[in-house]
């Protein structure tokens, strides 16, 4: 059998090595081509896409997967052969069921909708996306009714980034941290005026902040050898070819600092991620995230739960003074801090504070599944996003760009996507209390720049796993729990009482 699991491995080594040049293709699109490019680019990738799905759906591939199959778990469960298979099998059941010509007019029709995106955002102008998120629904709709579902479409799309997952789960999710999170809203909200983030307003020099946010990253263990920092529209991170190839990006605003910080921050997490596979899982599907939940749990981890820790601002204000000499001068570490965790409502996602974030979340994701079942129709979504912002946040938009334009997802065709970032949160919050209980001078370490202990720790219970476990068995192997939200909501109440005196 072990020449048919290696004729198995050649045959998907084909289909990642057809990923890769895809993903190459995503991050030069967002990144250096130009916009005269885009169209020949799409036809481009719709032809990758095509020929990937091809060869992976293949009849051969689907006759050594069962060959192999039992061969391989008789090996062990926490063997290489088993995990392998065990993830060649889900993703072949799932690709199987969808129709080549389908994922080829997907592929087209994303990279279309993305850069009518791009346009749309610039001009603060949502009739030009708005066909082709028309187009996104009506192919997803499609996806989802190939690959099957026991009660909502929905599901069948959210799986395929958050296995196990399903909108039942994730009510109960949203309505368990909408009862803890609403007393501290309400209590920080009388409190408006005691905490300022004043030091991160004012005029920063865009490479200024570049540099800045490589010295971070450096310190956090992002080796740059097998990654990049470059800017795009919205900041992203992709593996070209994980563990050996993880790219990010940022941005920057010349008036507000943190936006490039955290930024950087959040997507150096995802890399480090990708960047601590096993060298073996190259190239396989093992070199990949448990799920997209457990992924945004390491870019929410470093982003917050380090990034906004006061240990970490008494080591960071030599770093902002270093590289924006004399505007930190007369500010504290304590100042720092407190600059990063303000609360108030944010127009912006990526700009939310801890408090508030999860409530953007359950806005696009309100939204998204009412988009799917056509309950909302596309021409009325900016409406009903602004009075959902109203809602939720007390706080509406006046322009698109800063509303239902503002996220790059759906124009990549991601519906589904955005619950992992809820999910990520929660979990981000497990392991940093798990962390703590193993790591008792944690913040000693932190305050001198010492992250090693911090990503070897991260490396032994998450990353060297890659995808060999479901997220929910991952999870319980590394720290011994389920998901759940206490954790996350125990860490808000602590951490904004302290800072807002309620």
């Amino acid at each position: 059998m072990q020449d048919k699991f290696d004729e198995l491995r050649k045959r998907y080594e084909e289909v990642a090595a057809l990923g890769a040049a895809g993903s190459l293709l995503g991050w030069d699109q967002n990144v250096f081509m130009p916009p005269g490019g885009a169209a020949a680019r799409g036809k481009v990738q719709s032809v990758v896409s095509e020929v990937a799905h091809l060869k992976f759906t293949a009849p051969e591939t689907g006759a050594l997967i069962t060959e192999v199959y039992d061969w391989a778990q008789a090996k062990g469960q926490e063997s290489f052969e088993a995990a392998f298979l065990r993830a060649v099998k889900r993703d072949y059941d799932h690709e199987v069921k969808l129709p080549s010509a389908l994922v080829k007019e997907f592929s087209l029709a994303t990279t279309a909708s993305f850069e009518a995106w791009h346009k749309a955002k610039q001009a603060s102008d949502y009739s030009i996306f708005a066909p082709h998120l028309d187009k996104v629904l009506e192919l997803s709709r499609l996806k989802a009714e190939a690959l099957g579902y026991a009660k909502s479409p929905y599901d069948a799309l959210l799986d395929m980034y958050d296995p196990g997952l399903n909108r039942e789960k994730l009510d109960k999710v949203f309505a368990e941290l909408a009862a803890g999170l609403t007393p501290v809203i309400k209590a920080i909200n009388e409190r408006a005026d005691r905490v300022s983030n004043e030091p991160f307003k004012g005029d920063f020099d865009l490479p200024a902040q570049l540099r800045l946010s490589e010295d971070i990253l450096k310190a956090m263990g992002y080796d740059f050898s097998r990654g990049r920092l470059d800017q795009s529209a919205h900041p992203f991170s992709t593996g070209i070819v994980a563990p050996h190839d993880a790219r990010i990006t940022t941005w920057t605003q010349r008036d507000w600092l943190p936006a490039s910080v955290y930024g950087s921050m959040h997507e150096g997490g995802h890399a480090l991620y990708e960047q601590g596979f096993p060298a073996e899982f190259a190239f396989t599907p093992l070199a990949s995230g448990a799920s997209l939940g457990v992924h945004e749990s390491q870019s929410r981890f470093w982003e917050n739960l380090i990034g906004r820790s006061r240990p970490f601002a008494a080591w960071a204000l030599p770093l902002y003074r270093k590289h924006f000499p004399g505007k930190f001068d007369k500010y504290s570490a304590e100042d720092l801090y407190r600059a990063a965790n303000r609360s108030e409502a944010s127009l912006v996602r990526t700009e939310a504070d801890e408090v508030t974030y999860n409530l953007h979340v359950a806005l696009r994701y309100e939204i998204e599944t009412r988009l799917l079942d056509g309950s909302l129709k596309v021409k009325d979504a900016p409406e009903f996003w602004n009075a959902k912002m109203q809602e939720y946040l007390g706080v509406k938009p006046t322009k698109d760009s800063e509303g239902i334009l503002q996220d790059v997802h759906w124009g990549f065709g991601m519906i589904g996507y955005f619950p992992s970032y809820t999910i990520g949160n929660l979990i981000s919050a497990q392991l940093f209390a798990a962390l703590k209980k193993d790591l008792p001078d944690l913040d000693a370490r932190i305050e001198h720049g010492d992250f090693a202990p911090v990503l070897a720790w991260l490396r032994r219970t998450i990353h060297a796993k890659g995808r060999t476990l479901l997220p929910e068995d991952l999870l319980q192997e590394a720290i011994g729990e389920k998901l759940s939200v206490a954790p996350f909501v125990d860490y808000i109440k602590t951490k904004y009482s302290g800072l807002y005196g309620f």
